[in-house]
Order: structure tokens, then sequence, then C-alpha cells
């Protein structure tokens, strides 16, 4: 099994580069999404969340209302404390089983969005960065994802440096190019993984 973190700059397309690797075969886990799945209706990371904050952080459907519970816990270190105990278990457990459920010989993606900035490199066999322009990020959060270009820029700030992010990384996915020269350069990057997951088990890269 090969161990891949996945990251990149908000709007550098990195959604897209996991859709086609999983088109090749790849494992995806995707930790914000399985964030949100251990707190759906019906299930005890729910219940846990109104036990500890209350049911004013439902909505009128029962499911999480998100931007309620944020405007408390993102006021209030302690509060956010308190969530991030009840919720990180949940998906690192979740995310364990999927990984143990994957084959021998399968590579298996982490989508991280912050591994740069959390310093996580250490826990994956291989990081890949996906890498645009910050001109090019910044045209498709106004332009695809409707945010106002200050709202943007702030968002972009907020994350490591384009420089920060390639100095982790094993292998960079350029997506400042059309699609079907993004395809191409996923193909190489997939023969390439394919290729180490089927390479003899070696420490992991922060003791190499």
């Amino acid at each position: 099994m090969l161990k891949v973190g996945l990251t990149g700059g908000i709007g550098a397309g990195k959604s897209e580069v996991s859709r086609l690797l999983v088109e090749h075969g790849a494992v995806l886990i995707d930790a914000d999404r399985i964030a949100r799945e251990v707190v759906a209706p019906g299930t005890p990371g729910l219940a846990s969340v109104v036990a500890a904050f209350g049911e004013e952080v439902l909505a009128e459907d029962g499911s999480l209302d998100r931007p309620k519970l944020g405007s408390i816990v993102f006021a209030d270190s302690e509060r956010l404390a308190a969530l991030n105990a009840i919720v990180h278990p949940l998906v690192g457990e979740r995310s364990r089983a999927l990984e143990e459920a994957a084959a021998d010989d399968a590579v298996v993606v982490h989508d991280v969005p912050l591994l740069t900035e959390n310093g996580l490199a250490p826990l994956y066999d291989l990081v890949i960065v996906v890498d645009a322009d910050p001109a090019t990020q910044l045209d498709r959060l106004v332009r695809l994802r409707g945010m106002t270009e200050q709202d943007a820029r702030a968002r972009m700030a907020a994350q490591a440096t384009r420089e920060q992010r390639r100095e982790i990384a094993d292998l960079v996915i350029d997506n400042d190019v059309p699609l079907d020269r993004l395809r191409a350069r996923v193909d190489e990057v997939w023969a390439e993984l394919t290729r180490r997951a089927r390479e003899p088990r070696r420490s992991p890269r922060h003791q190499e």
C-alpha cells in the first residue's frame, strides 16, 4: 500500500486531480467529507455534538447547522477544542477503517487541504501538491465560486504560500493548463504511484 498526501491551495484544482486519480483506481480518503459524514443526522457524532452544544445547533430538518455551530466555536477556543475532541477521533477512526479495507497494493490518497500548514507530510509515503499561479486561483474563486475578490484574497492569504507547499512536495501537478494536459500529467503521476506501491515497504519519509 502506498499512502499519499494530496494537497494544494484553495482554487488550485485539487478536487479535479483527486477525481482523476479515483478514475485510475485510487482509494480516496477525503477528510472534509468524512467530517461531514460523522455528524450526519442519526449518527452518534451528531448526538454528541448536540449534547455538548445544545439543540440550538440543529437546523429545522434535524441536520447540523454549520454556520450556527461555527459562530459558537470560532469565537471560543475552549468550545472549539471541545468540538474537535468529538469530531477528530471519529474522522480518524473512519479514515483508518477505509485505509485498512484497501488492498495491499492499493494507492490510498488522503485529500488534506491543510497538510502543509499542519506539518502532516511525515504521515505519508509521498506528498503530491497541486500547484497553480495565484492569479489563476483568484480567478477561479471569483469566477467559479462566486467569492468577492477581497474574500478570495483573504482565504488565500490564510493558507501556506505556494513556495511552502512546493517545499514539501515529492510530486507537483501543474494545474495552470487545459484539462487534456492535466489528464496527461495525472496519467504520468499515476504510473509513478502504482510503481511505488508495488515496491517493498520503505521507511516512513521522515526517517529517510
